[in-house]
């Protein structure tokens, strides 16, 4: 059996072979990633390494070669259509090279959402459908570190955290978890044709939040709620990109409406326990 993981360079990818590597023999493994140089460090640890770009669908076909599963983890451009181009490129060169399984990292709750991302997600779900070949879609949450990194200093020091989720809860869970459940499902046997929704069954708010730096920091934090067009300005005048600092305006509009609030246990099932909230902040803070 050998294990192909594309996006190898990446963080969830890189976090994804760390996980394999502690259950399989590194020479079961294939890194695939678009600049090889970069995963010099797996080639060091006995990963094989091998070029693919979701750009080049013949450099694909050559990455896929005797790769009995795939891990396909999504395109990262913020270009919605050309993701899907993308995509397809993925699926075909895989069926064409003979993939035996291919599990797919899309998005929680796909068809009830209103994001734009939710359509890439299924697009791909429908074309690796067309392949007949056995699929695992890992439906992952937005990972807990778009909420929870280092810019929370800021908000310590400021005494408020600004969004405009209002009280909308978030099912997020950190990419480790959502790493570890990936290998989980590369390195069993029964999880073909299964489609798993990898949500915390814990949902939080960013009132919640500002709790938990208040308790860990020792100083006083709020949440403080604003409008879309509001929250889009303070990234904006904070040195954020407009574009960036639309989508995160709207990811936050879309919690803000309930899309991140629905839960499941899929992916305690894979993994167990589920890393705390408040152990991602103290590590965000590195308190």
């Amino acid at each position: 059996m050998s294990i192909a993981v594309t996006g190898a360079t990446g963080q969830l990818g890189g976090l994804v072979i760390q996980h394999l590597l502690k259950k399989v023999p590194a020479s079961q493994i294939i890194a695939i990633a678009r600049n090889v140089e970069k995963a010099s460090a797996l080639a060091d640890q006995g990963v094989e390494v091998r070029h693919g770009d979701y750009d080049d669908p013949k450099s694909l076909e050559k990455a896929f070669a005797g790769a009995s599963k795939l891990l396909f983890i999504s395109s990262p451009d913020t270009d919605n259509t050309l993701r899907i181009v993308q995509h397809a490129n993925v699926v075909k060169a895989a069926r064409d090279a003979g993939v035996k399984h291919i599990a797919y990292t899309g998005y929680a709750f796909a068809e009830e959402a209103k994001l734009p991302l939710a359509h890439v997600h299924l697009a791909t779900e429908y074309a690796i459908r067309t392949t007949n070949t056995p699929y695992t879609f890992l439906r992952n949450a937005l990972y807990t570190e778009l909420f929870v990194n280092e810019g929370l200093r800021a908000s310590v020091e400021s005494g408020a955290v600004v969004t405009n989720t209002g009280s909308g809860r978030i099912n997020s869970v950190t990419r480790n978890d959502l790493a570890l459940a990936a290998a989980t499902v590369l390195t069993e046997e029964g999880h073909e044709n299964k489609t798993y929704n990898l949500v915390s069954n814990q949902p939080w708010n960013f009132d919640d939040l500002a709790q938990i730096l208040s308790e860990v920091s020792g100083k006083t934090v709020v949440h403080q709620s604003v409008s879309f067009e509001e929250e889009k300005n303070i990234l904006v005048n904070a040195g954020v990109p407009e574009p960036f600092a639309e989508l995160t305006a709207a990811i936050y509009d879309a919690v803000s409406k309930g899309e991140t609030s629905k839960t499941s246990d899929d992916l305690q099932k894979l993994i167990g326990s589920l890393t705390p909230l408040k152990k991602t902040v103290k590590q965000a803070l590195q308190i």
